[in-house]
């Protein structure tokens, strides 16, 4: 929505609002998505808060609380009398529920569980109970399941009798007695099939699942590999105890990318537009130390051939340069490496020949630029020698550059460090040392030559 069509509505809902024009409110917000009518919630004064609310339906008002960040989620159901909550709640899917009752604190979060059915309950407490980071957090109960004796027949009049709370009806859980998930079957291929037909004939028996323990990040790649809307999950032992649908897994996409860039620019987590000057400044301050004192190396490595730079003067013009152009082929290497590791796993045969083909990716960029800059060199100086000693030395450079960006995040990796904290900052600094000490070597090496 546009900022002048947002002023608009927000003066449009105030005056309905007012008027308590509760039918012509509910026609406006009808036509918005969740996400819009969380914007208008906000941009209204928060006097009108409780009234908008009350005038929303029960299944726009579970839909809003997921949109709102979480101080204004927890005001928005301070906002409500007990039995529009309690129906609020029973809309909300477990998994939301779970995400916003886990920011509460013990006594405010029992308030809301005693409220609740007692199955739903057990259900987001056991969803509470996984690890952050797990497929449990992430899953929900609101699926069709059919055992695997049923008929066609049975199963659709199932589907009927749960059209309302199924989250997801593109797929059809098949499980045993003990609720073992034995198959699954499409919404297609049941309207499809003879009303006599078991189940069990019809069903595709070969089922991509998910442990509940299973890391987000390797449920993400299971989404991203096999293009399903839904993804049922299991316990150790193959019983069926919810489904991870695809907008859940797009924010756990954000998250991770978001939390890999923070530790690649070395930023620091958690900072964002309203984070503080001074904590924004002292999560950032510890990478940039150490950066710091690394970085003095680069400044004892040209006091080291101050003699050789104080005798070829020219040998400063091109020190950025080879420095800058190091960093950055490094820093190009190590985020293809970091993409390629959030979603495969390497072996030591693919390790090795990632490592090879950097090593020619380096080679070949090496040989380009060092051929360009020794023309440049050659003709701006007038010394033949002096664009030699400067291609060759970004030839070397650039390969060791690249070489530093692959292996250094597959070591990290190997060792069970997040290879995302070789940060482009860390990459670049170590490639500074590197390209100057193969630099002011070289020209050293040449000296005599040089002058």
């Amino acid at each position: 929505m546009t900022e002048h069509y947002i002023d608009e509505l927000v003066l449009k809902t105030i005056r309905l609002l007012k008027e308590r024009k509760k039918t012509e409110f509910n026609k406006i917000i009808e036509e918005l998505q969740p996400y819009d009518i969380a914007q208008l919630y906000q941009a209204i004064p928060r006097k009108h808060h409780p009234n908008f609310i009350n005038s929303l339906p029960v299944d726009l008002i579970s839909a809003l609380i997921v949109e709102l960040e979480k101080p204004l989620q927890t005001i928005a159901l301070q906002l409500m009398k007990r039995s529009l909550l309690q129906q609020v709640l029973r809309k909300m899917e477990n998994d939301d529920l779970a995400f916003i009752l886990e920011g509460f604190d013990e006594e405010t979060r029992q308030y809301y569980l005693s409220i609740m059915e007692k199955h739903e309950v057990e259900v987001v407490q056991s969803i509470i109970d996984y690890p952050p980071d797990s497929a449990g957090r992430l899953m929900n109960n609101r699926y069709v399941w059919i055992k695997d004796d049923s008929t066609v027949e049975q199963a659709i009049q199932k589907l009927r009798s749960f059209l309302e709370i199924a989250e997801n009806i593109n797929y059809f859980y098949v499980i045993d007695e003990s609720r073992r998930l034995k198959g699954v079957l499409s919404y297609r291929d049941l309207i499809l099939s003879n009303p006599e037909d078991k189940v069990a004939s019809i069903m595709f028996s070969r089922v991509i699942s998910a442990n509940v323990y299973m890391d987000q990040e390797e449920l993400a790649g299971l989404f991203e590999r096999y293009d399903f809307l839904a993804i049922p999950i299991v316990d150790d032992n193959k019983e069926l105890v919810g489904i991870v649908t695809v907008d859940d897994i797009i924010d756990v996409f954000i998250k991770e990318a978001n939390e890999d860039y923070e530790k690649f620019a070395a930023t620091g987590k958690d900072i964002t537009f309203d984070t503080p000057a001074t904590v924004a400044s002292f999560r950032r301050l510890p990478w940039l130390v150490l950066l710091l004192f690394i970085g003095l190396i680069s400044g004892s490595i040209i006091s080291t051939f101050q003699n050789t730079l104080d005798q070829v003067v020219a040998l400063a013009f091109f020190m950025p340069m080879i420095a800058g152009m190091t960093g950055n082929t490094g820093t190009q290497s190590l985020a293809v490496v970091i993409r390629g590791l959030s979603s495969t796993k390497l072996e030591a045969n693919q390790i090795l020949k990632l490592i090879w083909r950097e090593s020619k990716v380096g080679l070949m960029i090496g040989i380009t630029c060092g051929i360009l800059i020794f023309g440049v060199a050659a003709i701006w100086q007038q010394s033949l020698v002096l664009g030699f000693v400067i291609g060759a030395s970004l030839l070397l450079t650039l390969i060791f550059g690249t070489l530093a960006g692959t292996i250094i995040p597959i070591l990290l990796y190997k060792i069970n460090i997040d290879p995302a904290i070789a940060s482009g900052p860390l990459i670049t600094t170590i490639n500074d040392i590197l390209s100057l000490f193969i630099y002011f070597g070289l020209a050293t090496f040449f000296l005599t030559s040089l002058l």
